[in-house]
């Protein structure tokens, strides 16, 4: 293993012989459509301004990923590039290397929101970001190059795994009593913080998120699609949706972080669960009822 490490790092070191200070920050540009932040104000856009069905697919199907990711990252806790020669590092992070979370990310992501898209601009795109937000990882000596494709094929396995048994597992879900799709988000959401505990803000988005869409589709189905007058929602409405629903959640992740315990606390764990859940029932519940008061979209037929 030690071998395929350092020969990583000279295939950095020879990546790097191109650079310059313009061509690193089209890098870090590039590389941030991979990032947490992208996917934050991507998902609520689908949700709330194009297909709530297809926006909570998306969330539900990337925060698996990332969870995925996440756990592997504790078990193999493999150093990035820059802990073993300083001098590749052109950005930092503060989790370990393997398997790269933005390729992987990036692959389960952009090759779903791809699959919407008509050929052969989402085909390209499901193919040519994540192959440049994976390049980028190793330009900026975050990741080795078996990082970025350990993350690329968990990603693509991932995305398999969907296309094969997404629908068939939505129809089961959506024909069984809520109370049974509410103890299944509680079981997954469970499962997540039990197997790994160190982080449980994807519990809490993913626990938010489900049990906020059973609520909203059992008590005001919202359509994305349409405006209150019941037709094709106008541009204007969408963007006043957006922004409002995003310095909402905003507000939310703030503030609730400034007055929940802090890292030093003995229940930080179970404060920084419910901080997430409580923004993941925003985004698919509390957004859309407050939308419907506004008169900003329209109820489902």
């Amino acid at each position: 293993m030690e071998k395929t490490l350092i020969w990583g790092i000279e295939l950095i070191k020879t990546i790097q012989t191109i650079e310059s200070p313009t061509l690193t920050a089209i890098m870090k540009i590039i590389t941030s459509l991979g990032s947490e932040f992208a996917y934050l104000a991507i998902i609520p856009l689908v949700y709330w301004c194009v297909d709530e069905r297809k926006g909570v697919r998306l969330g539900v199907t990337l925060l698996l990923s990332a969870w995925l990711n996440s756990f592997l990252k504790a078990v193999w806790r493999q150093p990035r590039p820059y802990d073993m020669d300083p001098s590749v590092g052109r950005a930092l992070e503060n989790s370990p290397g393997l398997p790269s979370g933005h390729a992987q990310g990036s692959m389960t992501f952009w090759g779903l929101v791809g699959s919407w898209m008509k050929a052969p601009f989402g085909l390209t795109l499901a193919i040519a970001l994540p192959l440049l937000i994976g390049f980028t990882r190793i330009y900026l000596g975050v990741h080795f190059p078996t990082d970025v494709l350990v993350g690329w094929l968990l990603g693509g396995g991932v995305l398999v795994v969907y296309f094969l048994f997404g629908d068939r597992l939505g129809r089961i879900l959506s024909a069984s009593n809520i109370r049974v799709q509410l103890l299944i988000i509680v079981a997954v959401a469970f499962l997540m913080n039990a197997l790994h505990p160190e982080d449980t803000s994807l519990g809490g988005v993913f626990f938010g998120l489900g049990a906020g869409y059973l609520l909203m589709q059992a008590k005001f189905p919202f359509s994305a699609r349409l405006g209150a007058d019941g037709q094709t929602a106008k541009a204007a409405s969408l963007v006043i949706r957006y922004l409002l629903g995003l310095a909402v959640s905003a507000a939310l992740y703030l503030g609730l972080k400034k007055v929940f315990p802090s890292e030093t606390s003995s229940s930080y764990a179970l404060f920084r669960f419910l901080r997430y859940g409580l923004v993941g029932a925003w985004v698919s519940a509390g957004a859309p009822w407050v939308f419907l008061r506004l008169k900003l979209v329209g109820i489902k037929a």
